[in-house]
């Protein structure tokens, strides 16, 4: 059985894109990696607030607990 649903993290980067910390997971729920994937863009485009010479985006399946918690997906 697949992820109930992926969310997408948001990682700050030294220079060379190495060393990545996670900076934040955005709010929205997506039902299938490729949606996911389609929001990518538009994700780091509103992440300009990040403090870090290089910013990136992984969508990663959420858990199951954080699927009950969190109730029906969205995205």
């Amino acid at each position: 059985m697949g992820a109930a649903y992926y969310v997408m993290a948001i990682l700050g980067c030294g220079d060379a894109g190495a060393s990545c910390q996670q900076v934040r997971v955005v709010e929205a729920r997506y039902e299938s990696f490729a949606a996911c994937q389609a929001a990518y863009q538009a994700v780091l485009g509103a992440s300009s607030d990040v403090d870090y010479p290089v910013i990136m985006a992984q969508c990663r399946p959420a858990s199951r607990s954080m699927a009950a918690k969190e109730g029906r997906p969205r995205g």
